[in-house]
């Protein structure tokens, strides 16, 4: 089991994604919990590191637990990406290891991780993603 944690920041329909250095897919930004991180923190530090952003502590909100078979790992190897929602202050940039930001709608599903497809297919259901 890989433990992650993910930042879902919609607007307009749409949903904030990261492409890394030297892949194709998209992922939802967040990343693994360091030893003893919660999830405040790891989802702080992540989003921080990815987009050089800082996340609203107090707006932080539980948006769903998603599991699905972890992109590059052997059969069998899942993904838990636990979601939240938060606001942020500063400006959106792609920083350390992420080469480009994407705001994504549904139908740009298939570029998308196998967990995040999950996550667009739930956001799409209730009306969230276009």
């Amino acid at each position: 089991m890989i433990d992650k944690i993910a930042w879902l920041h919609l607007v307009d329909g749409r949903i904030l994604s990261t492409r890394s250095r030297g892949k194709q897919v998209y992922y939802l930004p967040g990343g693994k919990r360091e030893a003893g991180e919660t999830d405040t923190e790891t989802l702080v530090r992540e989003i921080r590191e990815e987009v050089s952003v800082e996340i609203t502590e107090p707006t932080i909100e539980p948006a769903g637990v998603f599991e699905a078979q972890a992109d590059g790992k052997a059969p069998g190897v899942v993904v838990r990406m636990t979601c939240f929602t938060a606001e942020y202050t500063g400006t959106l940039e792609a920083s350390s290891e992420i080469d480009e930001i994407a705001w994504l709608g549904y139908a740009d599903r298939e570029k998308v991780s196998a967990v995040d497809k999950i996550i667009f297919d739930h956001l799409h259901e209730a009306g969230q993603l276009t």
